[in-house]
């Protein structure tokens, strides 16, 4: 599981055997409008940016913040707060972020791209970089994604659905219809705000290319869309389905989507492979559960 999670910030969905390091320079930090810091204003800013083949990532954060990306116009009233993955060590924020909260928006539903706290990184790029290529040969070299959910991020996760619950108005949304999307380790976050939310659980949960481990669902376990591509080194470190398994024999909804390829880390999707339009089928699921009802 810990390799497939590196593999998150270096490589392309491609087989293992064709994998290579990605490149990454460092950056300016993005502009991020309406972003909203979760949490106290006054703590530290470590964060560092990169370019990643083109891409948008930031590491080392510090001061976890909220960026809304809303509807032009009259939305559906829903809102689906986005988290990013990257085995918590960074986020890939643009990719599965930024990206995936603009296709939301655009077709009506309230997106709140989530940058939260990671695990402290070499601040040195190039000695960061150098330690993800050489986690990837299986040596040891200190840096590794944790096995699940750090307690700092599902309190972010948390803080999140909070805010945009008792903003509600502000953001034109339905406080009801607030759920939580998550992508890789974000995937792994979303899981933990299901299973340890409490009354702050998510109406409904999407955890793309997730731990596909069992997990303790809660009796208010929310309605879950879940996507993975057969070929996701962390269905096979599953060893099988055990998420949909354990939801189904709680009694609770999920729909299921195995995808015939895709790799790890496709975001909206990899053109020429079966992850291509993947976002479709949620955006279908939200409407055929009730949470796209016209706002009122």
């Amino acid at each position: 599981m810990r390799t497939a999670l590196i593999l998150t910030l270096l490589v392309a969905g491609t087989p293992a055997a064709a994998q290579v390091p990605r490149t990454m320079v460092p950056t300016h930090a993005r502009p991020q409008p309406g972003e909203v810091v979760l949490g106290d204003p006054g703590g530290p800013d470590r964060e560092q940016w990169m370019l990643r083949d083109g891409g948008v990532d930031v590491r080392n954060i510090t001061r976890p913040t909220l960026t809304p990306v809303l509807p032009v116009g009259p939305g559906s009233g829903a809102a689906v707060i986005v988290a990013p993955g990257g085995g918590f060590l960074g986020l890939a924020i643009e990719d599965e972020g930024w990206r995936v909260a603009r296709w939301l928006a655009n077709h009506g539903v309230a997106a709140f791209v989530l940058k939260y706290r990671v695990l402290p990184t070499p601040r040195d790029p190039a000695v960061w970089q150098d330690s993800l290529a050489r986690a990837m040969r299986g040596e040891r070299t200190g840096i590794a994604p944790p096995d699940d959910t750090p307690p700092e991020a599902l309190a972010d996760g948390l803080a999140a659905l909070r805010h945009v619950r008792v903003q509600a108005g502000r953001y034109g949304i339905d406080p009801a219809r607030v759920g939580f999307m998550g992508f890789s380790a974000g995937g792994f976050l979303t899981r933990s705000v299901v299973a340890k939310g409490g009354a702050d659980a998510p109406a409904f949960a999407a955890p793309i290319y997730p731990n596909m481990k069992p997990m303790d669902v809660p009796a208010n376990a929310p309605p879950m869309f879940v996507t993975i591509a057969a070929d996701d080194s962390l269905l096979g470190q599953a060893g099988g389905f055990g998420l949909v398994d354990s939801y189904r024999a709680a009694g609770k909804s999920i729909e299921f989507h195995l995808l015939a390829d895709g790799g790890h880390g496709f975001g909206l999707g990899k053109p020429g492979t079966a992850s291509e339009g993947w976002i479709e089928a949620f955006y279908r699921w939200l409407g055929a559960r009730g949470f796209l009802k016209p706002a009122r």
